[in-house]
């Protein structure tokens, strides 16, 4: 876990911005991410589409497509929280997979295929993806057998974003010779979205919606719905002065003189959100320098703002 190296010390004022947590409701909402369990039927589009009917908002978006059959994590954004899932692209996924054996396998040669299907592994997307199917190269994190059922194996798995396990499942067959196909899918992680107190159905979501709207009982929605600084969790994060919020908010990079505090795990060319003393997103960016070159610099600019979130004027322009 990354620690927070402060730079220099710096208060922030109260009459600008809100806690992402104290948002109003209906700022909440706008502003929100869903950690959706999906249930298998529907299609993630057809998700959304529902989503947004219930919650009465124009857009609706979710991050990382999941096939009718699957269940699982389904990040959802709401609104102006939408764009923040682009930052999800990139992240870890995991997944719980029951794949099916055409054949019998001793115990001894499947764990010794699982071993070798494990860290940099080569990979060309099913005829039905929606990519370009030529062959790249994709990273298993880990992977672990949990449960044998006769040729049913039961597995979890950490991947790189954009792996496919139905095909990662045939690979294993075609390795073990005996042939493999998947069975049944259930995505369980995807960046910061995991399977914690933080995962809602889509019932949940319902009667939330309903106490608000029929008691004024706000409490269970924003249980349901999170705020969208929640979706980033994953990334390094810079936290930056009340003064050079407005900047940033109008395309300006990011300078050494802005910053209060940063983690201490950023690499050069690393992704990064900027953050208010508040803990609200402001943007996202490539950092130019690694943390501990940013907390010695004296001067400078050292990350270049790619992606801005919150809305200009919502702290005084002071540049």
């Amino acid at each position: 876990m990354a620690r927070f190296l402060i730079k220099t010390e710096a208060e922030t004022d109260p009459a600008y911005g809100c806690p992402p947590y104290k948002r109003p409701i209906e700022e909440h909402i706008q502003k929100g991410v869903i950690n959706l369990d999906k249930p298998p039927g529907p299609t993630s589009h057809q998700v959304d589409s529902w989503i947004r009917r219930l919650l009465n908002v124009k857009k609706v978006g979710h991050g990382g497509t999941l096939d009718p059959k699957v269940t699982g994590i389904l990040p959802i954004g709401i609104e102006k929280a939408t764009r923040v899932l682009q930052l999800l692209l990139e992240a870890g996924k995991e997944y719980v997979c029951v794949m099916r054996l055409h054949g019998p396998v001793k115990m001894s040669k499947l764990e010794d295929v699982f071993q070798e299907f494990q860290g940099k592994i080569f990979q060309t997307p099913p005829m039905k993806a929606a990519v370009k199917r030529q062959l790249r190269v994709r990273k298993i994190y880990y992977v672990k057998i949990l449960e044998v059922d006769g040729r049913d194996v039961l597995f979890r798995i950490g991947c790189e974003a954009g792996t496919y396990i139905r095909k990662y499942c045939h690979d294993i067959g075609e390795a073990l010779g005996t042939g493999a196909h998947m069975l049944e899918l259930r995505r369980t992680k995807v960046g910061p979205f995991t399977e914690d107190e933080t995962l809602i159905t889509l019932h949940d979501l319902t009667d939330a919606y309903h106490f608000w709207i029929e008691e004024g009982d706000e409490s269970h929605l924003r249980k349901c719905i999170q705020p969208m600084e929640f979706a980033v969790k994953h990334l390094p994060r810079i936290v930056i002065r009340d003064s050079a919020v407005d900047a940033i908010c109008h395309g300006a990079n990011l300078a050494v003189g802005g910053i209060i505090g940063l983690d201490d795990n950023i690499e050069k060319g690393d992704t990064v959100v900027l953050m208010t003393l508040k803990d609200e997103l402001v943007a996202a960016g490539e950092s130019m320098c690694s943390s501990l070159e940013i907390l010695d610099a004296e001067k400078g600019i050292v990350v270049d703002t790619q992606k801005v979130f919150m809305e200009r004027g919502t702290y005084p322009k002071l540049w």
